[in-house]
């Protein structure tokens, strides 16, 4: 079962990162003013930092696999990826289509349906 985790959604619309840890949840909205690859990393670390997050094995990520914008979907799978090789997090992967709204009642339905994959990386993008 993933019990911490942070949740990167960046398909280009209403992007936002979801952190749970030890029953907490809290959302931060990512500025779509700031240019996302340049300051999605910097984002992340505040985040954690904030709520005083050690990344460890016992961490996992999951990351929204599209379908949506190309650069979103790729920036946020590329900086999933960097956590997982230096962190030795566990990596996720959903499909936007399964998650209805990103709150912690629908992404705790989305780990217990089991629609998120280990086996990365498949992203979807749209046209």
């Amino acid at each position: 079962m993933i019990n911490n985790f942070l949740i990167i959604n960046c398909i280009g619309k209403d992007d936002k990162l979801g952190l749970r840890i030890n029953k907490d949840f809290f959302i931060h909205v990512i500025n779509k003013e700031d240019n996302m690859s340049e300051n999605l990393v910097s984002e992340i670390l505040e985040f954690l930092l904030k709520h005083k997050v050690e990344i460890n094995q016992n961490f996992s990520v999951i990351v929204n696999q599209g379908p949506g914008s190309y650069s979103g979907v790729r920036i946020a799978l590329s900086v999933a990826k960097g956590l997982e090789i230096s962190s030795n997090v566990k990596l996720f992967g959903f499909r936007n289509t399964d998650l209805k709204q990103f709150d912690l009642k629908n992404i705790e339905q989305l780990l217990n349906k089991k629609l998120i994959e280990k086996k990365l990386i498949k992203p979807i993008y749209l046209s």
